[in-house]
């Protein structure tokens, strides 16, 4: 199996190091357009989380622009990362190596959040929060969707 199978993983845990629900959102969005993963996805399948993660994406993007938002690198910030990176991860990589996608997903997840903050804070310092903030919301939010349709194909 080649290393380029496990590319959709490594990149929805890089959209994970940015917003933390988007991946599962992405995922979401994807199943309710009858798109199947290549690997197993159990969880984001039951109708409450389906739309929870939903809920929760939506809701990432709008609580980002608050003041108090903490950075994302605060405890509970990471570890929402590592299993949305987790999952997403596992969701998007070969079947029967969901955990592989998993841990490397979560691999790119953490260490790009400290990045991906630092590359926030300069840039909030010289536009705002706010508009940094959605500047980043578009790039993540293509992202996300943009990796979620190369790794998913139709359901036959």
């Amino acid at each position: 199996m080649q290393l380029t199978a496990f590319l959709p993983s490594v990149l929805i845990g890089a959209v994970a190091s940015a917003r933390s629900m988007t991946p599962m959102a992405a995922i979401v969005g994807a199943r309710l357009a009858h798109r199947k993963t290549p690997g197993r996805l159990v969880v984001l399948d039951h109708p409450l989380f389906r739309f929870g993660g939903l809920a929760m994406g939506a809701g990432e993007l709008f609580g980002d622009k608050m003041k108090s938002a903490p950075d994302r690198t605060v405890f509970l910030g990471l570890l929402a990362r590592v299993m949305s990176a987790g999952i997403a991860g596992s969701a998007l990589a070969p079947r029967g190596r969901e955990k592989l996608g998993a841990a490397l997903a979560v691999g790119t997840a953490v260490p790009l959040a400290y990045l991906g903050l630092a590359g926030r804070k300069k840039a909030m310092a010289r536009i705002g929060q706010t508009k940094s903030g959605l500047i980043e919301d578009a790039l993540i939010v293509a992202a996300g969707a943009a990796v979620v349709a190369m790794a998913t194909g139709r359901r036959r």
